[in-house]
């Protein structure tokens, strides 16, 4: 029933995110017109998580090993917070060009097979 997910960052300077994760993450990406760039992803996860009082949703980027990403993104003058180390994985929030953060993890979760 359902074939994807469409997630969308909104950002202050769209044109530097989008070089950014063009460029620098190397997502492929198709051009819907007029600029509009969408990029494809790799497998995702979608998690449920109680709360009685926020219904704000958070965008996770995952990566296989932290401390390389955070390395690379230095490298490249994009800068990382400090590694957290959660019961589910190594968190750490990526300022994006734009101006809006990010979070990144490894995780030490089981992951599910992605469907398809």
């Amino acid at each position: 029933m359902i074939s994807g997910i469409h997630t969308i960052i909104y950002s202050q300077d769209a044109e530097a995110d989008k070089a950014f994760l063009r460029d620098l993450l190397k997502l492929r990406y198709v051009d819907a017109g007029h600029g509009w760039l969408i990029f494809a992803l790799p497998p995702s996860e979608l998690a449920v998580h109680p709360s009685e009082t926020s219904q704000h949703h958070e965008l996770y980027l995952m990566t296989d090993d932290i401390h390389a990403f955070i390395l690379h993104m230095k490298e490249h003058n994009i800068r990382c917070g400090n590694v957290r180390e959660e019961r589910w994985g190594l968190v750490t929030a990526l300022s994006l060009p734009g101006g809006g953060k990010m979070g990144v993890y490894q995780p030490k979760h089981a992951r599910p097979e992605p469907l398809g």
